[in-house]
């Protein structure tokens, strides 16, 4: 083991997660819910739904899946002014929620969906990294435990769900191509990434940024590769949270 991954939180090697709870149902009075946790990271993700869509879709028969973000002041250790305060979100804030609601949209079909709008709201509780890939993970789970209280409800026949998602970052650090990256880990890293990958493989979205030293194409696909272990182990937590949030 390098020494890059022996120094990792919770002693993991360079290709595992950091611990993962997903809890379904965590808002009782959200459509659906779900707590994710990847370490210290925790994330509250829920789905409400409005019986109206964007005035642009009006008529079409088709629904709508957006996405709003926000971390409270204390989800850092050091306060976070609220973006209602600035009066405004700020720059990060805009394109973390356009990239959880591109990732979520990737998987619905919005005939099926009807003319209704299903919001994903993520609310960052604790932030030690990759709090993006948190809220897509968990905000799949918010969406389809919402879709199928819709069918309870006799609101939907079927799922529009014609998949799954979830999101995982990496890295190197050292040289080490290493999985789900802490804070720590994030704040110096020489390449940074974030992999959103549906259940069937198919690439969603990949940010990589590099540092310091350009990345090169084998470090990439060595990337992709350790997101896809990753990746495939998110998902059956989310079916396993999914399951258990039917259930209830």
């Amino acid at each position: 083991m390098s020494a890059a991954a022996r120094e990792r939180s919770y002693g993991r090697a360079a290709d595992q997660l950091r611990p993962v709870s997903i809890e379904p149902g965590f808002v009782r009075t959200a459509t659906g819910s779900a707590l994710i946790s990847m370490g210290e990271t925790r994330v509250i993700c829920t789905a409400s739904v409005q019986n109206s869509v964007p005035r642009w879709m009006a008529g079409s028969g088709r629904g709508w899946v957006t996405s709003e973000y926000g971390m409270l002041p204390a989800s850092t250790g050091e306060r976070k002014q609220r973006d209602v305060s600035r009066g405004r979100p700020d720059g990060r804030t805009v394109e973390i929620q356009r990239l959880i609601g591109r990732s979520l949209r990737g998987v619905v079909d919005f005939a099926r969906l009807g003319e209704r709008t299903v919001y994903i709201d993520c609310d960052v509780l604790q932030a030690d990294g990759g709090t993006r890939c948190a809220s897509i993970t968990g905000g799949l789970v918010a969406l389809r435990l919402a879709c199928e209280r819709l069918i309870a409800e006799g609101a939907l026949q079927d799922s529009p769900l014609t998949g799954t998602v979830a999101a995982v970052s990496c890295g190197i650090v050292k040289g080490v191509p290493l999985l789900d990256l802490d804070y720590s880990e994030d704040s110096t890293a020489e390449v940074d990434a974030n992999v959103v990958m549906t259940g069937e493989g198919g690439l969603v979205e990949v940010q990589a940024t590099a540092e310091r030293t350009p990345l090169s194409r084998a470090h990439l696909d060595e990337l992709l590769a350790l997101a896809a272990t990753g990746i495939a182990e998110l998902r059956a937590l989310q079916d396993a949270a999914a399951a258990a949030g039917s259930a209830s």
